[in-house]
This record gives C-alpha cells, structure tokens and sequence, in this order.
C-alpha cells in the first residue's frame, strides 16, 4: 500500500478532527479506527457533551474551550448542521471559595461571559432545580452542548470529502527502522505505511503502548441514565434548561434533545474497564445514585422511567491533563490521549495543536502539561473535587 503523510489511528473527537486538520492542511493522511465511527465503544459515542469555557482557575483551558467553541460553531455552519446548542451551563457551588468562584475569576478576567446567580434567582429561572443545600451557582450563557456522535461523523465525513482515506482497521505498531515507525499493522496482516503516525486510541492506547502508557492511562467504567419526563413536560428540555455540573457533588447533567431524556450521571471514577469485551450494561446501584441525587436537585424527575442508559468509558492521567507529545522513542510517532473527561469539547483544537506540533512548532510554556515524560500527581482535576472522589483535597 501506498504511504500517506500522516496514519492517524482512532477517529474519536482527538483523531477525527487531527485527521481533518492534517487533510485540510495538505497532506495525504488516513485515518483508522477499529470499529467504526462513533461506534458505542468510543469514548466519543454517546449522543451529547458538555461544551464549557469554566476550568477553576486554569485559564489555557479557558481559552482553548473558548476556541473549540467557535469552532464547532463554524464547522456545523459548514456542514449545514447544528452541531453545537447554546443552552448555557450552570455550574451549582456548595461553598463560596470553590471551583466555581476560581471559575467566575478567570472567566471575567478573559472576558467570557459568566455571571454568579443567587438561589433565589435560580428559583425564579428554573424553578425545576432544587437549590436549599446550595450557596449560588456560576452560569455561563454562551455554553452548551455538541451532539457528540452526529459531531465526530461530521467530521470525517469531511475528512473525506477533503481527499482523505478511512480505513476499518484494528492496528498495532508494526516494523520500525531506528527511531521511525514505518507502519502499522492490521489484525489480518495488511500493512499501512506512513510518514507521521498519531495514535488517538482513547481506552486502547495502554495496550497498544503498554510500557509507556499502561501506568499513566487508567481506562475506568462511566454509567450513564437518561430519565423521562412525563408526557407534555418540556421543563427538562434543552429549550429550557442548561448543561450543570455539581462539582463537588461529583454529578453532571445534559438536558433532554431531540425527544430523548435528561442525561444524569455520577462523575466518579468507576471500575478498571475493557473497552473491547466490556458489556455495555449499566450497574443498577448507578440508577440508584442517579434517583437519590435528583430527588435533591430535580425532585418532578427523580422518579421517572429510566428511558435509555449508557456504558462509556474515561481514560484517565493522575492529573487529568492530557497527553499530546511525541513517543520518546520515535521521531515520527505522535500519541494524542489522556481525555480524562473533558476532552472531547476541545477536539478542533487539539486537532489544531498536534497539526502545528507535526508541523514544527515548539510547545509552549503552558503546553508542559501534555508532556509523556514529567511527573502527574493526583490532585487537581478538570472535572469533580477531591473530597467528591473521596480524596484527600
């Protein structure tokens, strides 16, 4: 087979948008996934996430959110669908000094539209939301939702039409010549030889790398529940309800689309997990989380039907920062992972990112934190509070 500038393994949020970045900035490039696109073993399956400028105080993730946002934007317009819904998110805040207050800090400083909403506010927008154990909430107007599996099959579907191959493929490293890997190679023996390689495998990069990154990726099983509101109730729609997270209460939350129901979800770090073999069936004590939280938070749904579920998966690093560096042991090899949870909203940029990194460009001072190679401690966290996932803080 003939090589392509770029093989780009995993067509997720990472690998599908690194795909079409790399097509779109003139090099041949194919794109392989094992399974298919937005199949529901992907991380990036799934029907909605969650697209948020807040990070506590981080403000790169800020900006990079802030960026995608656009982004998705531009991209559904292009395409001719709406891909990205600007229902707002509510960020609901226990204690004044929290993630959310950091949160409205670097927001305001960068210019993002945030704003603090007392209780009583919240009572009189959506009365729909139990506030009495809370102290305020942060609302950004301009956030929302991607539909996630729609979003990746767009892209691909235009990496495509750029002039880009896709294949269906489960591949490993295969033959090396010093510090460059020549190729790929599929279960069935056929090779895909190439300049550059990105693996963006999500859940598989631990076994296709298990030396470098069975220790720093940890793959964990994430339930998900979609309840019904009753016939004629609109109330939990994404018309009139936002995206929330409960970041110290470790639960977030996509209102219903389309006719489906309210996704509610526990965000803690579940079971180990086989993306492969894994069956997707949620563990009942999930729905049963999901019912005693919303009887505090959305009390006319805690006790709706349970009208879809979902198994997906996080990928992990201690930090939950992401992993965007070159293979120290190859020159041409790129690993693209470590989603941790909030990655998927970013993925136009990250596709931006690694395009310039391949390209030449240097890392940034702030861009350290995707190395391979520097030490992560556990701590800090894009997504739940430390004493939420039972931490020390």
């Amino acid at each position: 087979m003939s090589a392509s500038d770029i093989v780009v393994v995993g067509a997720g949020a990472m690998g599908a948008w690194t795909a079409l970045r790399c097509r779109r900035a003139g090099w041949s490039t194919t794109l392989i996934d094992a399974f298919g696109v937005g199949h529901p073993r992907a991380t990036s399956g799934d029907e909605t996430r969650i697209l948020r400028s807040s990070h506590g105080a981080d403000a790169f993730y800020a900006r990079w959110a802030r960026e995608a946002r656009v982004a998705w934007q531009t991209f559904g317009d292009e395409v001719g669908e709406r891909l990205f819904h600007e229902v707002g998110m509510l960020w609901f805040a226990r204690r004044e000094d929290g993630f959310e207050a950091h949160s409205i800090a670097t927001l305001t400083s960068l210019a993002i539209p945030i704003q603090r909403v007392s209780t009583d506010e919240i009572r009189g927008l959506w009365p729909q939301i139990g506030v009495d154990d809370l102290a305020y909430a942060a609302y950004e107007p301009e956030a929302g939702l991607v539909l996630a599996r729609n979003g990746v099959a767009a892209a691909v579907r235009s990496f495509g039409t750029a002039g880009g191959r896709f294949e269906l493929a489960s591949v490993r490293p295969g033959a090396a010549d010093g510090r460059r890997l020549l190729d790929v190679i599929a279960a069935d023996g056929q090779r895909h030889s190439g300049g550059t390689f990105v693996f963006a495998a999500g859940p598989w990069l631990p076994q296709l790398f298990p030396a470098l990154l069975g220790e720093l990726i940890t793959v964990t099983k994430q339930d998900v529940v979609f309840l019904g509101p009753a016939a004629g109730d609109g109330r939990f729609a994404a018309e009139w309800l936002p995206c929330w997270v409960d970041y110290d209460g470790a639960f977030y939350g996509v209102p219903a689309v389309d006719g489906r129901g309210m996704k509610i979800a526990p965000d803690r770090d579940g079971p180990p997990w086989d993306p492969t073999d894994g069956e997707r069936i949620i563990d009942p004590d999930t729905v049963r989380q999901v019912r005693r939280y919303a009887r505090r938070r959305f009390p006319d749904i805690a006790d709706a039907p349970v009208v879809e579920t979902r198994v997906c998966q996080y990928e992990a690093t201690p930090d939950t920062e992401f992993i965007l560096d070159r293979h120290p042991d190859f020159d041409n090899v790129w690993i693209a992972g470590g989603g941790s949870g909030h990655a998927f909203k970013h993925g136009p940029v990250i596709g931006s990112y690694l395009v310039s990194r391949i390209a030449g460009a240097p890392a940034g001072p702030d861009e350290d934190r995707f190395s391979l190679t520097r030490p992560r401690k556990r701590g800090a966290h894009m997504r739940t509070g430390a004493e939420a996932r039972g931490e020390a803080p």
